[in-house]
């Protein structure tokens, strides 16, 4: 592995139709532990997940996942190193049942057990297994997409925007269960709008501003500046 490292993005510069969004950007993200990728909207955020989740290739720069150089591997290679992406949106297929759901993920068999096992931390879909996902409730769709990436047995979850259109009730609950997974050893690289609760369980942060990273810190650092929150993350 390089060093500590799960994930490196290094000097990334990337877009699309030929319109660079990440200009030269780098970050780490260390074994075991939560980054925090913050910055205002059309900021970079997500594309900087598609990046490192092989979604989307670059004009410049190098992706590492541990030891493996995956710069323009395709995204299915990407996810065989261990890379698990939970997209804007959940990425929820509403027609399917929160098992078949849960099962589609699975890279064996999905037999009941491994499908319970992967609901354990989510009391609130034991009992919708058999339910149409679409009709669940945004929270519980949030649940999902995070049960179901867990079947994957990923090395690095990477989540963008897990609190969209929640509750500040589910809010909590959701970066709760976050901060159980990377307790029990998943590596999370999350991108949140909501800068005090992703730093609230974030080791350290990286503030992306027009596709360039203007400052990085420990999460407890950042959370102490208020002239960083007033500047880059829209916070009085």
């Amino acid at each position: 592995m390089r060093g500590n490292d799960v994930l490196r993005l290094d000097s990334v510069t990337a877009g699309y139709k030929g319109v660079d969004v990440l200009r030269d950007l780098t970050l780490n993200v260390p074994r075991a532990s939560v980054v925090a990728l913050l910055g205002p909207n059309g900021a970079g955020k997500t594309t900087a997940l598609r990046f490192a989740s092989g979604m989307l290739g670059g004009r410049a720069g190098r992706l590492y996942v541990g030891d493996d150089d995956l710069t323009r591997r395709p995204a299915h290679r990407v996810a065989q190193a261990g890379v698990c992406h939970i997209p804007e949106g959940r990425g929820i297929y509403p027609s399917l049942t929160v098992r078949e759901n849960i099962a589609m993920f699975s890279p064996r068999i999905a037999t009941a057990k491994l499908v319970d096992s992967a609901v354990a931390a989510f009391p609130h879909l034991k009992s919708k297994l058999k339910q149409a996902a679409g009709t669940l409730s945004g929270g519980e769709q949030q649940m999902l997409a995070i049960a179901r990436a867990l079947m994957a047995r990923p090395r690095l979850l990477l989540m963008d925007e897990p609190s969209m259109g929640l509750a500040p009730a589910l809010v909590d609950q959701v970066f709760d269960i976050i901060q159980t997974i990377n307790g029990q050893g998943t590596t999370i690289l999350v991108v949140e709008q909501n800068a005090a609760v992703a730093l609230g369980i974030a080791r350290r942060g990286y503030v992306l501003q027009n596709g360039r990273i203007v400052i990085h810190d420990t999460a407890e650092t950042l959370l102490r500046a208020d002239h960083i929150r007033r500047a880059y993350l829209g916070e009085n």
